[in-house]
């Protein structure tokens, strides 16, 4: 399943989750410190919410969320059929996650295309290293090959 993703800045986490939960009837699946992520079944919705990021209240980013690398790879040969541009980041430590993630560049916005391929510790953007671990150097990804940063929350 597929699903919009709308990542918001807020002025106060605690206060932004138990309105979500109440709202959509719905817990975080992932709360960090200054980061709270929403699975939400009905209507499908990952709800992400950030402090510290921007102005409180508005729009952080946009994207899909998809349940495979396959449909990644499938929106970026679509987009560059098309003649998109894109930022592809594959294997990439961003937002608490190991995502497959294009970018692409829209007139006003960008839009984000991706898959979570596993649990990062921390919010840092940037590929993971393969003799190091992640891209903050806290915890060793055995399969990591990226080699590009990130454009990320």
């Amino acid at each position: 399943m597929s699903r919009v993703q709308l990542a918001l800045n807020v002025a106060d986490l605690d206060a932004s989750i138990e309105f979500y939960t109440k709202l959509f009837q719905t817990p975080p699946t992932k709360i960090r410190d200054g980061y709270a992520n929403f699975a939400i079944a009905d209507p499908p919705l990952k709800l992400i919410l950030f402090t510290g990021m921007g102005e409180p209240g508005s729009l952080n980013h946009i994207g899909v969320e998809v349940e495979t690398p396959e449909e990644v790879g499938a929106v970026i040969a679509r987009t560059t059929e098309i003649g998109l541009q894109q930022e592809v980041q594959d294997n990439t430590s961003c937002c608490f996650a190991v995502q497959d993630k294009t970018w692409v560049k829209g007139p006003d916005n960008d839009w984000e295309f991706y898959t979570v391929l596993g649990d990062a510790p921390s919010m840092s953007c940037g590929p993971a290293d393969p003799a190091t671990g992640w891209a903050d150097g806290t915890e060793p990804l055995a399969a990591a090959t990226a080699t590009t940063t990130c454009q990320c929350c």
